[in-house]
Parts: structure tokens; C-alpha cells; sequence
């Protein structure tokens, strides 16, 4: 895992397409712009987990 730190408006990359910006710091919680090209699925993870969870469930 690489880990990074990053101050508020500062921008990591994610190969050409994807890009990711640090709008706010509050606390213990960090506000993030994801930009990212449509085909790239952005979820949060306890989003990513139900739909996982839903598509492996029998219809």
C-alpha cells in the first residue's frame, strides 16, 4: 500500500484518468473529489461490499 499525505487542494493521480483532490480536513474526517473517467467505478467501500454482497446472492 502506498500512502501519501496530502494537505487541503493538493491532487494525487492515478495513471492518466483518475484523479483525486483533498477538498476539506475536519477532525478525523477528510473530504475527497474523485475525478474519473465514466467505465471507472467509484464506490465507497461499505457501497462496493453490498453490491458484491448483491450480485453474489441467487436470484
Amino acid at each position: 500500500m502506498l500512502i501519501l499525505t496530502r494537505s487541503v487542494g493538493k491532487t494525487i493521480r492515478i495513471g492518466d484518468d483518475i484523479e483525486i483532490v483533498i477538498l476539506r480536513i475536519n477532525g478525523n474526517q477528510v473530504r475527497v473529489g474523485v475525478s474519473a473517467p465514466p467505465h471507472v467505478m467509484v464506490h465507497r467501500d461499505e457501497v462496493y461490499q453490498r453490491i458484491q454482497a448483491n450480485q453474489s446472492q441467487p436470484s
